[in-house]
């Protein structure tokens, strides 16, 4: 090793979602908006005069601070943005956990929180959640450097009620605590009505996942005045310009086009419910998702084997190789059509497989190491299978 690497600040990266780009596809892996944008967004953004693309952006986006802070009912004093919330997050670890006590994350929740703290070198620790993905609130009532998570909780979708959230708040009136509620418009309780309560809570959204502007990148924080103070004081003296030109129309444009936000939400939630429906027919269990996506597990079918077949057909759905999740599929909620073709991925897997593995009489052909995986709407079976040729173990269905 040359001796400059001994001075390397050495981190173990975080690894963003697949990106897939291909035409046939079904992408539910990276919890993007199936819809499109506000009708207002293309229209700012054809509308722009490049001419202005010379000038430098105003530096405190002004126009994108107003818009939000007038749709929550803010003072603009009170509004932060950033590029995605990503970046607003990662600004809150910077400016605020700053002791020697460990920040208290959980256990499973949105991998960037780790990398984070080893990139600043802040100590953490991460309190274990409970059998079914619940954040356990007592195991942050004690002495921390700071509390961050997201509600409702990701990778999982699971919802702390907004009582416990207060209650944690209220247990650590010295530190910052942190909720991330990129998920929250799906159907869950925001916690902006208590920053008026809190001069410690910094509640921190995103434009990615309900305002369908994840290439955009657009995030904000919302706090007491002073908190977004001392946040402007680092992000000024990190990157003045984070926000430009581009970013600032589009993204005023969409916050002033309440209708259509109500009406994408409300898509994406009724799609959800359905999705759930199917899933529970086809024997997946799940914790109640109140964001824009499920968290499900089969009690017979190895998640990462479903991941691969799915893939194979080109529907991209996210597997995480982490222990207490590896047997987990989380799965981003698209349109209902897109959700119609993930479900009959199963039934017309079955229908090929018992095609091919029935002959004219309708008997079983040379089928061996048969596991059920599936019960409810016809058995999915697995096979080794030398008679065919085929490759490893095979899914498919016996009708009965």
């Amino acid at each position: 090793m040359s001796r400059w690497e001994e001075n390397i600040r050495k981190v173990i990266p975080y690894t963003p979602g697949e990106q897939p780009n291909q035409p046939d596809m079904i992408k539910l892996n990276t919890n993007e908006n199936p819809y499109p944008p506000a009708p207002g967004v293309e229209k700012a953004l054809r509308e722009m005069d490049t001419d202005t693309m010379r000038l430098y952006p105003d530096p405190t986006a002004g126009e994108l601070v107003h818009a939000i802070a007038k749709n929550y009912g803010l003072k603009d004093e009170q509004v932060f943005v950033g590029v995605g919330s990503d970046d607003v997050l990662a600004m809150s670890f910077l400016t605020f956990f700053n002791s020697q006590k460990p920040v208290l994350f959980p256990d499973i929740t949105y991998s960037f929180y780790d990398v984070w703290a080893d990139l600043f070198r802040i100590p953490y620790e991460r309190p274990a959640l409970d059998e079914n993905f619940h954040i356990r609130k007592e195991d942050y009532f004690r002495e921390n450097g700071g509390i961050v998570f997201p509600n409702p909780n990701a990778p999982t979708g699971v919802e702390m009620p907004l009582e416990e959230v207060e209650d944690i708040i209220r247990h650590n009136p010295d530190v910052i605590v942190i909720v991330d509620e990129a998920y929250v418009d799906f159907g869950g309780q925001s916690a902006l009505p208590l920053i008026e309560k809190y001069d410690n809570l910094l509640v921190v959204q995103t434009f990615s996942k309900s305002r369908s502007m994840a290439g955009m990148r657009i995030g904000f924080a919302c706090g007491n005045e002073k908190l977004i103070r001392f946040l402007n004081d680092v992000k000024y003296s990190f990157n003045s310009y984070t926000m430009d030109r581009t970013a600032i129309a589009a993204g005023v444009a969409a916050v002033e086009d309440k209708a259509y936000f109500d009406e994408t939400c409300n898509k994406i939630i009724e799609t959800r419910e359905w999705t759930k429906k199917e899933l529970k027919a086809l024997e997946f269990s799940f914790q109640d998702s109140m964001s824009n996506f499920i968290f499900a597990t089969h009690k017979t079918c190895p998640a990462k084997e479903l991941f691969e077949a799915l893939r194979g057909q080109h529907i991209y759905v996210r597997y995480f190789q982490k222990d207490r999740i590896d047997n987990f599929l989380r799965i981003t909620v698209g349109t209902k059509e897109e959700m119609q073709k993930f479900i009959d991925f199963f039934e017309g897997l079955s229908e090929v497989k018992v095609r091919r593995f029935y002959g004219s009489t309708g008997t079983l052909v040379l089928a061996e190491s048969i596991t059920i995986y599936f019960t409810g709407r016809g058995s999915f079976y697995y096979f080794n299978d030398s008679a065919f040729g085929t490759q490893g173990r095979i899914a498919c269905s016996i009708l009965t």
